[in-house]
């Protein structure tokens, strides 16, 4: 086998990444080029993202590959938010942050143009506050001049690309997320954007997976699948079709892969979406808040003078007593920044439970509710799809944290298979590759994963003690609604 390189760059919520996956004779093999953090920035009340800032630590990671002679570029990053340009290419602003408070409230505002029902019929995508949707009509309501001024639209991804390739184009599995995208139809939801007073006339093209964009500095730029999780699921090794997976890291996806979009009452009704994924299929799926509330309870203890790491907090969670507090993750209360412990009292004290008093048990109660949770999800899926799984696979950072990989597959009575932690920017790779002839198709790409030698295997135990606090968490989250 010839020996080739690709160029991955993965942005994340927290950090960034330019690395290098490697195709030759002994498989699959990853180097780190250049490793950055993503700091969003706070201007006059509104978060934005440092787009400038991470434009650069892209370009400076390509140059610190030229020595590899890669064979191509992809790029892949989260979802839901965008840049608008104006009719010379240049920004209309700094790209907003899905955590910015513009659409708090906005969401049922929108209702009032366009139903639940329709938008969801229109565009098969999980309702939350932070979707492309509402960001936008939050302009519309608020008179932005940005959006009166607006000449084309582009997803974060896309705007990377374009900068990258000077082509205007929108890739579709982070179309997808906008939830303004009519997956029947396989174009942008014109009468969803109709009723809503947003300019059809702003969407450009979308563009599939695999697609060539274009070059920078003689370097092809292959469109992966641009939303991170679609990277993260086409790096999943399975061995068949009948899995579950979990994309873990700030946000948990969990899901499974399916040829064509369920959009059904029932699955209106549990809130699932639909996004897109790779070769022509859509990922049924359902986000949970993930460890960003884990993230978000470290930030507060450093705050309050309690310097503990990962493996610390991790330490002190696997001491404490099990199956004691529970919370609901999705909960709207823990979507922005802030002292998430108290807020983890605040909902035990408001459910009737008992108190977590000291670090240990309040990051144990984040992992299992998480765990919870994702139970709770698949169990909605499988019985909206009529799928059955026989095994779950955890991809992305969170495949790391041993303690909830355990207390899944505990919970769910599935073995979970842990790995690949960098699934994003293997899966980006992957994509690249097939484009380039390298790889036949993704069952192959996912085969060559399997065989990296990065997995980890959990067996459940303890039925009966998890299934019965299951029933507790259940009623638990029903009594907060």
């Amino acid at each position: 086998m010839k020996a080739i390189s690709v160029l991955g760059i993965d942005l994340g919520a927290k950090s960034g990444r330019v690395m290098a996956v490697h195709l030759n004779d002994n498989g699959l093999e990853l180097s780190s080029v250049h490793r950055f953090l993503n700091r969003p920035i706070m201007i006059r009340n509104t978060l934005h993202w440092n787009i400038l800032q991470l434009w650069q630590d892209i370009q400076d990671g390509i140059d610190k590959a030229k020595d590899l002679s890669s064979a191509s570029i992809g790029v892949d990053t989260w979802g839901v938010d965008f840049a608008l340009l104006d009719n010379h290419d240049q920004l209309l602003g700094i790209p907003v942050h899905y955590r910015d408070h513009r659409t708090d409230g906005i969401m049922e505002k929108a209702f009032r143009k366009v139903s639940r029902e329709e938008i969801f019929q229109q565009t098969g995508i999980q309702f939350m506050p932070i979707n492309t949707i509402y960001q936008l009509y939050s302009m519309v309501l608020n008179g932005s001049a940005s959006l009166r001024l607006a000449h084309t639209f582009l997803t974060i991804p896309d705007l990377l690309n374009f900068w990258l390739t000077g082509v205007k184009t929108c890739e579709f599995t982070n179309a997808t997320t906008t939830q303004l995208y009519n997956p029947t139809v396989g174009n942008w939801a014109k009468p969803v954007l109709d009723k809503l007073a947003i300019s059809e006339t702003i969407f450009p093209s979308i563009t599939l997976p695999g697609t060539r964009l274009g070059k920078y500095h003689g370097i092809p730029v292959i469109a992966p699948a641009c939303h991170d999780t679609g990277s993260a699921v086409a790096a999943i090794p399975a061995k068949n079709p009948d899995y579950a997976y979990i994309s873990s890291g700030t946000w948990s996806l969990v899901g499974i892969e399916i040829e064509n979009p369920i959009i059904s009452p029932e699955a209106l009704e549990a809130n699932l979406t639909n996004e897109g994924g790779v070769e022509n299929t859509f990922r049924l799926l359902k986000n949970v808040m993930g460890l960003w509330i884990f993230q978000q309870c470290r930030n507060t203890f450093t705050k309050k003078g309690k310097l503990l790491s990962y493996q610390q907090l991790m330490a002190l969670a696997s001491q404490a007593l099990p199956l004691q507090h529970f919370i609901n993750p999705n909960d709207l209360m823990f979507l922005p920044p802030g002292d998430h412990p108290q807020l983890i009292q605040s909902f035990c004290k408001e459910t009737g439970q008992s108190i977590p008093e000291n670090e240990g048990a309040i990051i144990r109660c984040v992992l299992e509710s998480l765990a919870f949770s994702y139970r709770k999800v698949l169990t909605d899926i499988l019985q909206i799809s009529g799928r059955e799984v026989n095994i779950i696979h955890i991809v992305g950072g969170g495949s790391k944290n041993v303690l909830l990989c355990q207390m899944t597959a505990n919970v769910t009575h599935l073995p979970v298979v842990a790995g690949p932690d960098e699934a994003t920017v293997l899966g980006n790779a992957l994509t690249q590759l097939i484009a380039l002839g390298e790889i036949n198709n993704i069952h192959e790409a996912r085969q060559l994963i399997a065989k990296m030698g990065v997995l980890k295997h959990y067996f459940s135990h303890d039925h009966d003690q998890w299934d019965k606090a299951y029933e507790r968490f259940l009623k638990i989250i029903a009594k907060h609604k």
